[in-house]
């Protein structure tokens, strides 16, 4: 079971570069065999259709981002103890740690993004797919939470519109005008860049 379970994230990491290079039309049983140095046949046979396919390349994308959060400082970043108010402080810690995760996407994690972004648009018509959709929830509930404790008047509103912007953010600087005209990704004058936008929302709806 473990050996299979191996194989089956290996195709679906190499299909979800497939999907980053060259988005839905790139990504076949074929073509993930090849790029994964495979004989032919060996993708079909763990996942016979092309839904099989997509599905896994979805719940492993939910799967890489989960444990990205797990392993980032962003939800430990300030202090656990959930009666203690958060301080404006806190917050830029919290605005330098969102960030720096931000820059990560958008480097190390590039590929990741721009296959879940073209899983995004397929889920708009196969709702099958949309727990590719499974990171905003826990990235919601965690800025809701926080924002709780720092004092937003409606941080259950405010947060969904936290997460909401973070992510317009990321789409703008991976694919969208940002990527022109934003500065270099990977960079301390990106992460300064991203950390500054983050941090004039969090003070905007916590009044700090």
């Amino acid at each position: 079971m473990a050996d299979r379970g191996n194989r089956v994230a290996l195709l679906a990491d190499t299909a979800i570069d497939l999907l980053a290079e060259g988005g839905m039309r790139a990504l076949t049983h074929r073509a993930v065999d090849t790029r994964a140095g495979l004989p032919l046949g060996t993708t079909s046979a763990y996942l016979r259709t092309r839904q099989a396919l997509i599905e896994a390349v979805v719940r492993r994308l939910a799967d890489l981002d989960r444990a990205d959060l797990a392993d980032h400082e962003l939800p430990t970043v300030v202090p656990p103890q959930p009666e203690r108010p958060l301080t404006a402080t806190d917050l830029d810690q919290l605005a330098a740690a969102t960030g720096a995760l931000l820059d990560r996407w958008l480097t190390v994690d590039r590929h990741r993004n721009l296959a879940r972004y073209a899983c995004l648009l397929e889920a708009t018509h196969r709702p099958e797919l949309r727990p590719v959709l499974e990171h905003g929830t826990v990235l919601r509930a965690l800025a809701r939470d926080l924002l709780a404790r720092a004092g937003a008047p409606d941080p259950r509103r405010q947060g969904d519109q936290f997460v909401a912007f973070v992510d317009g953010l990321l789409f703008d600087r991976l694919v969208g005008a940002g990527a022109l005209s934003a500065p270099e990704p990977g960079t301390p004058a990106s992460r300064a860049d991203l950390t500054a936008a983050v941090r004039t929302l969090l003070r905007a709806f916590t009044g700090s």
